[in-house]
């Protein structure tokens, strides 16, 4: 019988997945490389974004391979049907979302990263301290204690889930984690402004306390968060017995990039004994900036911030990071204790804090070396005025949108983000988004504000410069004259004073 089993079972030559020809896998991979770098080199001779043809879409709905295919088509069929069809935001004529362009440095960790095959969940090795420098950096650069705690995350979404959290934990102890949140749990509320990114509410619901316990607070004519608004709201809480907990400012909103007043955020917080919380996804690196560092003022009296090092950064993506001033508190709402996690005093085991206490992940890749790359080829000086520069152009584009009588300015231009429109109903202005996006010429966004439909122009891409923004201009101009033009939508009329 035995022998007969031995006769039916395939026999098996190579079950290592290695390459069986180093030679040729090296040769196909410097041509990976080298074909990589020219696209980014030469970003620019392509369109922004194309839609997907129906037959490339198709493709990619057939069944799971059985039989091995050889790299090379493989590579091919990225080069066809992947590559040319993302995103585009490492263009510079990006300017949709506020996204990282990227570099070719950080591409290149990226795929060191790979090598090492690291994870960064814990025990005892060098990654782990390439993290670790990165937390003392952003703790020197925010202001934040010795004691202080960070960790790498995907994504501010997730950054501001963990900080509420470890809010929900400083509030209820750590019990909580057992038990739920109980009765007490069910009377927290937290507050963050009307103008604050959706994430926030998600949390909330994640964290089970419910969309209904988050607090969404009017906005000032600058659309920061109202203060006043927000004081009068936790007092009338605390008068029908609910227990505030935690405030969100941010650092950047989505829509216009706006600033909330941190300082008085953070006083008002100290007086209630609330955690403060800043979303800091984009704007919390305007502190690289000598120029915009000050519009950040009370960052550093934050109990948590939540950042994206793949905006503004240009990390490739995803760079997330989660900065807490009491490091316990942090360790308090995650850590688990569990045999296969045990430290020991010496060996691959040994070690202080492992990431994996910090955050709901075990299994955790190398973020933080593509970080380290960036930071360490580029200085903080070079990020800074990056950073700075994209501003400057935001306002290169207000000037050009407040001189032509066609368009109109929806919003202050705080940071990076301009919104506008073409003098037109809103039909028309998102079909000159779809248009523009579809032409390749560039990539803006949309929103709507104070009941009008806005082109929203994030300028985050290090690449981009006047020339591009002069493009979106005149993209905006032709396609909507093209969408006017056509006598089914009446153009509105300039005010006088613009004409």
């Amino acid at each position: 019988m035995n022998e007969i089993v031995r006769k039916t079972q395939p026999a098996v030559t190579h079950t290592s997945l290695d390459p069986q020809d180093w030679n040729e896998f090296r040769a196909l991979a410097h041509r990976m490389l080298d074909e990589t770098i020219d696209s980014i080199a030469n970003v620019r001779a392509r369109p922004v974004w194309q839609p997907i043809p129906d037959d490339v879409r198709a493709a990619f709905r057939i069944d799971v391979p059985r039989e091995p295919t050889d790299l090379a088509e493989v590579y091919r069929e990225f080069s066809e049907s992947v590559a040319p069809y993302a995103t585009g935001n490492v263009h510079p004529g990006f300017m949709g979302w506020v996204h990282g362009g990227g570099t070719a440095v950080g591409m290149l960790a990226e795929m060191l990263a790979a090598g090492l095959n690291a994870n960064l969940g814990g025990r005892d090795h060098m990654p782990i301290e390439v993290e670790r420098q990165i937390v003392d950096w952003m703790r020197g650069l925010f202001g934040f204690p010795e004691g202080a705690s960070g960790i790498f995350v995907t994504g501010t979404s997730m950054a501001n889930l963990m900080a509420v959290l470890v809010a929900r934990t400083s509030a209820l102890g750590t019990l909580a984690r057992q038990h739920g949140i109980g009765n007490d749990g069910a009377l927290l509320t937290a507050y963050a402004s009307k103008a604050a990114h959706g994430c926030i509410s998600r949390a909330m619901d994640i964290a089970g306390f419910g969309t209904d316990a988050l607090r969404k607070i009017e906005v000032d004519a600058d659309h920061r968060i109202d203060v006043s608004a927000l004081r009068a709201q936790i007092a009338i809480d605390r008068e029908v017995g609910f227990k505030p907990f935690l405030v969100t400012a941010s650092a950047g909103t989505v829509d216009i990039g706006a600033i909330d007043d941190l300082k008085a955020v953070a006083a008002l917080c100290r007086e209630e004994g609330i955690w403060f919380h800043v979303d800091g996804a984009f704007g919390a690196l305007a502190i690289l900036s000598p120029e915009l560092a000050p519009l950040l003022a009370g960052i550093e009296l934050a109990d948590s911030i939540a950042l994206d090092f793949h905006k503004w950064g240009q990390v490739p993506y995803d760079a997330g990071f989660l900065l807490v001033r009491d490091g316990e508190r942090h360790r308090q709402a995650f850590a688990q204790p569990a045999a296969y996690l045990r430290r020991e005093a010496r060996g691959l085991a040994a070690g202080a804090v492992w990431p994996c206490d910090l955050g709901p992940d075990l299994s955790r890749g190398f973020r933080a070396l593509k970080t380290w790359f960036t930071l360490k080829t580029f200085g903080t000086e070079r990020l800074g005025g990056v950073i700075a520069r994209s501003c400057a152009l935001a306002k290169y584009l207000e000037t050009r949108v407040l001189a032509e009588p066609r368009l109109e300015l929806l919003a202050p231009v705080n940071l990076n983000i301009v919104c506008f429109r073409y003098r037109a109903a809103d039909e028309i202005n998102r079909e000159i988004v779809a248009d523009i996006q579809e032409s390749g010429v560039a990539a803006p966004s949309s929103t709507t504000l104070a009941g009008k439909f806005a082109i929203r122009a994030a300028i985050v891409n290090h690449r981009t410069n006047e020339t591009d923004i002069d493009a979106l201009v005149s993209a905006v101009l032709e396609f909507g004259a093209r969408r006017a033009g056509n006598g089914l939508i009446e153009v509105e009329a300039p005010p006088l004073a613009a004409q």
